[in-house]
């Protein structure tokens, strides 16, 4: 039987999450996240969102109305989180997440795990990683992603947007808990860890701007 996390109400926080919060957080062993941004290329289409969620539900999204609010040299919670080493972070395609986190917070992320990653060493029998995917298989929920390419910097958020960037995060941690099951069962949960050590420097090449680097 799948358990998912309590649906609790969104609390949304403007450029970084509260003490009393990162507290909350640095109290748990693993906690979910997730970015929203412009567009797809790192360096062109900016930070908008990120969205925080724990095993209880409680949902954060810290929010960043404009360029100037990204500070790469500001110690702030978000960052004291996504560098915590006792507590591990979960993204689906953590490739992105991870850059983006770098290029725009200078945050190194550690630890962390990638449930697309993990899905691809496993779900060896098909060619769809896609987070709905996996969603409606290992969970059997229909997740709308109609939201995905929206306006994420827009003066205020629509409800479907929130709802939408809060269900990636919500559904994050029951996943986690299937991909895991499966990359031990197939003995590849080592191999997954060892992917998850070196993509920030593949992060880093995307950042650069260096793209097929091992092709021939």
């Amino acid at each position: 039987m799948t358990t998912l996390v309590p649906h609790r109400k969104v609390e949304l926080f403007e450029n970084d999450i509260s003490d009393e919060r990162l507290q909350h957080y640095l109290s748990k062993s693993v906690v979910a996240i997730d970015t929203e941004t412009r567009g797809l290329i790192i360096r062109r289409d900016r930070l908008c969102l990120i969205q925080i969620c724990d095993d209880e539900g409680v949902v954060s999204f810290v929010r960043y109305k404009t360029a100037e609010d990204l500070d790469p040299n500001l110690m702030s919670n978000v960052k004291k989180l996504c560098q915590a080493q006792n507590v591990l972070k979960l993204f689906h395609f953590a490739r992105f997440d991870v850059a983006v986190l770098k290029y725009y917070l200078n945050i190194e992320v550690a630890p962390f795990f990638c449930t697309k990653i993990g899905s691809k060493l496993v779900r060896t029998y098909t060619d769809k990683h896609g987070l709905k995917d996996l969603v409606k298989e290992l969970l059997g929920i229909e997740l709308d992603k109609s939201n995905q390419t929206s306006d994420w910097a827009q003066p205020d958020l629509t409800d479907e947007q929130i709802e939408y960037a809060a269900n990636d995060v919500r559904m994050l941690l029951p996943l986690y808990t299937k991909v895991l099951a499966m990359l031990e069962r197939e003995k590849r949960l080592e191999l997954a860890q060892k992917l998850y050590l070196a993509l920030p420097t593949i992060c880093e090449l995307d950042i650069l701007g260096w793209n097929g680097i091992f092709e021939h």
